[in-house]
């Protein structure tokens, strides 16, 4: 082989990304790993000399001197005297043979006639993928990483990594919980709420979706009447669909879910009077009194969602729900990543004892725990205050992007509406009757704009085409008056002439 041609083959094998999340350093040794164990490296002829390997990838030569004695050091490479390094021939050897050959058509299973739900047919929320592609990112649930405390995560998961307790995490919970994150939420995050609770009365879950699961698991079968609130959760709806056909709507007003005689015959209420999902509406205290009232009226138990309880413009999140119960009759899910970062997911129930050992009885069968690393980064996050310095932070910067996009709605697409929003991170936007909101996102989506119709939020189909969310957690303030000028303009394309 030519010194070009092998040139040619090393550069291709190998592609670095200087811009990628992991070091130039850490890329080389991976794809050296991977070239290996799957035979694309010849084991019968020597790696390219460091400088040769260092000038093709125009990378310096320690980096793969440094990497080539790891991987020597790790038994991927031999080190031969004056010849080199060669790979392994073991490593190829102790894989798994390659897959086989895909069945023929007259071979493959009809899966239809096995499974015995279809999750993925329902109605559920869409999220683009590629969302920071976007200009004007109106979505919801997404992070804003110039609000992300980065420095401190990273520090408080090298003080947790390098502490003198480092074992506690790496070990099997079984189906118990760390116990310094259950502490920090009974004392820290609940008592906000108005919440106060034993640990034992709290489990952790793995973001608040699967607290939902395990209670719709756990405690829902096909005769039980499950409550929902309409518009609302569509994930909440579809979890609870799984267990039950006895789902009903229940109408909202502009203080919330109306407590009227339809809760008659539920068994469990789903609610989120914080902030209605998707409305954002608050549901006034004395509501919330008449709730538990017909709760204990009617024997039913309500699961309240507390998803968004620290996001309040003021810094103080409103009491829960949950903090008026005196009779058992709240459920409490809440989150705590869902304003740190989504992607964490976790999540905690607060209920009574007995309910919390069948759930974590479940849960072990499930997951045994959320990652226990997970949890200690989170304990520690949580007592040395930086979970409330975020809180304050996303406080004034969504209540600023809130304030911008109230304006901005109002001076560029005055013909839509939606009610005073005063925490959270969206609106919940309606048209004109004539606005086909699916439409509108569509050809917003072509001009650089993102938003979510709110037609899956409905219980019943057809639903109203003329609802939209707009999120405001994840674009930047400067994009937000620039970026509903030009949906102002996609509204108005629609108004049917006169």
């Amino acid at each position: 082989m030519t010194t070009t041609r092998r040139s040619t083959l090393w550069s291709r094998l190998f592609r670095l990304d200087s811009a990628g999340p992991l070091t130039i350093q850490a890329q080389l040794r991976a794809q050296i790993i991977a070239a290996i164990g799957e035979r694309l490296i010849p084991a019968d002829r020597p790696m390219p000399s460091s400088r040769e390997l260092a000038g093709q990838l125009a990378i310096a030569r320690n980096t793969v001197v440094i990497v080539y004695q790891q991987l020597a050091d790790d038994g991927y490479l031999i080190a031969r005297h004056r010849r080199g390094y060669y790979p392994n021939p073991a490593i190829p050897a102790g894989r798994l043979a390659p897959r086989p050959a895909e069945p023929t058509p007259a071979a493959r299973l009809d899966w239809s006639t096995r499974l015995r739900r279809r999750p993925s047919l329902q109605r559920n929320i869409s999220k683009v993928r590629d969302w920071q592609q976007y200009e004007y990112p109106f979505i919801y649930g997404q992070l804003d990483p110039t609000l992300f405390p980065g420095s401190e995560w990273r520090a408080t998961c090298q003080q947790v990594l390098a502490g003198g307790d480092a074992l506690d995490w790496a070990q099997d919970l079984f189906t118990r919980d760390d116990p310094l994150l259950l502490e920090q939420i009974r004392d820290k995050v609940l008592p906000l709420r108005g919440v106060w609770a034993a640990t034992d009365e709290i489990i952790v879950t793995i973001g608040a979706q699967q607290a939902l699961y395990l209670l719709a698991d756990l405690l829902l079968d096909a005769d039980t009447c499950v409550g929902v609130e309409d518009p609302g959760y569509p994930d909440a709806r579809n979890i609870f669909a799984l267990r039950t056909a006895r789902l009903r709507p229940l109408p909202l007003d502009a203080q919330g879910l109306i407590v009227d005689a339809a809760l008659a015959g539920c068994h469990f209420v789903y609610a989120t009077p914080s902030h209605q999902s998707p409305t954002t509406v608050t549901m006034p205290v004395d509501r919330r009194l008449e709730l538990l009232r017909r709760a204990e009226a009617d024997d039913f138990l309500i699961i309240e969602d507390d998803y968004e309880n620290e996001t309040t413009f003021s810094g103080l999140p409103n009491p829960a729900l949950k903090s008026l119960d005196r009779g058992e009759r709240v459920i409490y899910v809440g989150s705590l990543s869902k304003s740190l970062a989504p992607g964490l997911r976790l999540g905690y129930i607060v209920a009574p004892r007995p309910l919390i050992e069948e759930l974590r009885a479940l849960r072990r069968l499930m997951i045994r725990h959320p990652t226990a690393f997970l949890q200690r980064v989170f304990a520690q996050f949580l007592a040395l205050g930086h979970y409330d310095l975020l809180n304050r932070r996303l406080a004034a910067a969504h209540g600023e992007r809130a304030t911008q996009l109230a304006a901005a709605l109002a001076e560029f697409a005055p013909s839509l509406r939606h009610p005073p929003v005063n925490g959270g991170s969206s609106f919940w936007v309606e048209g004109a009757p004539w606005l086909d909101a699916n439409r509108l996102a569509d050809e917003a989506r072509a001009a650089r704009i993102l938003i979510e119709p709110g037609d899956v939020h409905f219980f019943d189909l057809p639903a109203p085409a003329r609802f939209f969310r707009l999120g405001f957690s994840s674009i930047p303030s400067a994009k937000i008056a620039p970026g509903i000028r030009l949906l102002g303009e996609l509204v108005e394309r629609q108004r049917p002439a006169r």
